[in-house]
């Protein structure tokens, strides 16, 4: 535990610029050349291209808006621990809106690819016929601009929000990002659901779990809170956020291991009223990803998902030094990859595994987007919101 300190001691802290567009330029240049090879197989393999291209949006789609979720929750529940990480997860949920772009090429390009009812005739199949009301084209898009502005919006004004305190300090800020979080709670939750609803599970439009929505939210969650564990690490490292110590590993590592537990419970619950209820319509999922080749990585994903993760975030000193816990946390990251490309993929190779350039292509043309624009926002504004009133708590915390 740290000496009690006065958060009217600590001094604003602004990233480099220098460095944060050197970042940022690099970033941009990945993007770029995952945009260039991902294009290539628009035009060479367009149904590659669109499942690779589905895999590496929805894996930054989910942790963006897992950074979102953690946002509101410090709102609404008034914490003061993750005052001080507060802002790095206000850059991350702050490229929600530019995502809405990477999802054009599929609407324009690859819909009757991926969502197999896009071009099917009314009166071909009578469970489509049924489903209509919800699966037809005009329905779908307006769907997908209300996710964007939803979530978008909510992640904009919450960051405009924290940025203007720092300069006037008001209370009145706090008790605007305080509405508006419990606002966007409910709004979060729904456009998460639909969204993996819409473009996951309507992959195969006969396949349905009431449990899809809080599956991917589990996920989401882990992985982004991983990835915020990964970032506060290298800015400390860099000689920024000295305030941040052990305490807030700690807590940052229990929510890790939380949602650990959380995505493990979910998913056997899942497997297990799927199996147990043995109805082809629902079983289907599962007899394709537990074939072949596929069959192994989805074994890896249950011990590197949960059994790996578990055992290490037990320990509380796992959970209290960064080199170990970032070490837990990229894996975590690398296992919510491997969750959204089992999730995806076997919708087109069905027999086994056939990995392509273009499923690397496509996680780095919309990962190298969302980072470059992270280096910029982290460059813009203060490393941490200088004038919240509880950055005391979390300079000062103890748990």
């Amino acid at each position: 535990m740290s000496h009690p300190t006065d958060s009217s001691t600590l001094t604003a802290e602004n990233f480099e610029p220098t460095i944060g567009r050197k970042w940022s330029s690099i970033c941009f240049g990945l993007s770029a050349l995952g945009i260039l090879v991902s294009a290539i197989g628009l035009f060479n393999s367009r149904e590659q291209f669109a499942f690779s291209w589905l895999f590496g949006f929805f894996v930054i789609f989910a942790i963006s808006v897992g950074a979102l979720f953690w946002t509101i929750l410090h709102h609404a529940t008034d914490s003061e621990w993750s005052v001080l990480v507060r802002r790095q997860m206000e850059n991350i949920a702050g490229g929600i809106p530019m995502l809405s772009l990477f999802f054009l090429p599929l609407l324009v390009f690859c819909a009757p690819i991926l969502w197999k009812w896009w071009n099917i005739a009314p009166g071909v199949d009578p469970l489509l016929d049924s489903k209509t009301p919800f699966l037809n084209h005009t329905f779908f898009i307006i769907r997908y601009v209300v996710y964007f502005a939803g979530l978008g919006g909510v992640a904009l004004v919450l960051r405009n929000r924290s940025i203007a305190q720092d300069t006037d300090g008001a209370s009145s800020h706090t008790h605007a990002m305080r509405t508006a979080a419990i606002a966007g709670l409910p709004i979060l939750g729904v456009c998460l659901t639909f969204a993996a609803v819409d473009w996951l599970m309507g992959l195969d439009y006969h396949w349905f779990s009431t449990m899809w929505g809080v599956y991917i939210f589990a996920g989401a969650l882990g992985s982004s809170m991983a990835l915020l564990v990964l970032i506060i690490t290298g800015l400390k490292n860099a000689g920024y956020l000295k305030a941040v110590n052990s305490e807030h590993y700690h807590i940052m590592g229990k929510f890790m291991l939380t949602f650990t537990v959380f995505w493990a419970y979910i998913g056997y619950s899942q497997y297990m009223l799927i199996w147990y209820a043995n109805i082809p319509e629902e079983t289907i999922y599962f007899k394709v990803r537990n074939t072949e080749s596929w069959h192994l990585l989805s074994t890896i994903l249950v011990i590197g998902r949960f059994f790996i993760p578990f055992a290490l975030l037990l320990f509380q000193f796992v959970k209290k030094n960064p080199r170990i816990i970032c070490s837990v946390a990229g894996w975590m990251i690398l296992m919510e990859i491997l969750d959204i490309y089992v999730i995806v993929l076997p919708s087109l190779h069905q027999t086994g595994i056939s990995p392509s350039i273009y499923d690397l292509a496509s996680l780095v043309a919309v990962g190298g987007a969302a980072g470059g624009l992270y280096f910029r926002r982290l460059a813009s504004s203060n490393t941490f919101p200088i004038r919240d009133p509880r950055l005391v708590g979390s300079v000062n915390l103890h748990n």
